[in-house]
């Protein structure tokens, strides 16, 4: 077993500045950068599959137009986009990387300006927000990077309304026992200290107040998304002129190649979790 890297948030905030143009480029140019939803091993549509993550998790939160939702590392903001335009729901998107929060603004901004939502560079773990605001705290594929997790917790608990609902899918750390190649390819590659198992998750949340809490593996799905990224990379290589794009192209793919295989190992994993705030 490898020793664990302890990354800060300076740490993952940086990375994040630092690759989202990148990642745009080359993962998707709308910003679309969470995992996919797959309805089979057969299915490639990786937009699609983002879509039905996006909508299933909000499907099991309840958001409606009466809705006020946070989303806690918003990334790109799309998935707060999506709630507002279909749904009615007011929100605001809060991430780490600046960077990425300049883009949620330039995309709320191109696709409809009067969608109630908003966005704001901040942490997780100092939520800028009063008590009890919202009515739905939501995250997708984020909160793993928080390295201080029980403070997160506590500070989605403490901004949700009594009786509001906390939705969340995140990446997994099924063992204790992360090899160097799993260590390297998942972990280090995005500034990751370290996680929580499936009933280690349920678990931290139910110590955090959250009461109902269910949560369910979504491993097969994590899987397909990199299978279908590491070959959507490759055909990506063979029509790129440039030699360091390509050669960052097929890095990337490889390291799809061996995220699938710590997934086989049992050495990371993706879930989704509902919990809800006493009323």
């Amino acid at each position: 077993m490898s020793t664990t890297s302890r990354f800060t948030e300076r740490d993952v905030s940086e990375f994040f500045d630092q690759t989202t143009q990148t990642y745009l480029s080359f993962w998707d140019s709308e910003g679309v950068l969470h995992t996919g939803y797959f309805a089979g091993e057969d299915d490639t549509d990786y937009h699609a599959a983002a879509d039905r993550t996006s909508d299933i998790l909000a499907a099991d939160a309840g958001i409606d137009a009466s809705s006020n939702v946070l989303d806690v590392g918003c990334g790109c903001g799309n998935f707060l986009l999506r709630l507002a335009a279909r749904t009615g729901c007011r929100g605001e998107g809060l991430d780490l990387s600046i960077e990425r929060v300049r883009f949620a603004e330039q995309r709320r901004a191109e696709r409809n300006a009067s969608l109630p939502v908003s966005f704001r560079h901040g942490s997780a773990t100092a939520l800028p927000y009063d008590d009890g605001t919202f009515t739905h705290v939501v995250s997708q594929d984020a909160l793993f990077l928080v390295p201080d997790k029980p403070r997160s917790h506590a500070e989605m608990f403490r901004v949700l309304a009594p009786g509001g609902v906390l939705a969340v899918s995140d990446f997994l750390q099924p063992t204790e026992r992360i090899g160097e190649a799993a260590r390297r390819h998942v972990y280090d590659r995005v500034r990751w200290n370290d996680g929580y198992s499936l009933d280690g998750y349920r678990r931290a949340l139910t110590e955090a107040g959250f009461v109902d809490v269910v949560a369910r593996s979504l491993d097969a799905h994590i899987r397909q998304t990199y299978r279908v990224l590491g070959r959507t990379a490759r055909e990506r290589a063979e029509t790129t002129a440039d030699e360091a794009a390509r050669t960052w192209i097929l890095g990337f793919a490889d390291s799809c190649d061996e995220i699938q295989a710590a997934i086989d190992r049992g050495e990371f994993g993706w879930g989704m979790f509902v919990a809800r705030k006493p009323a």
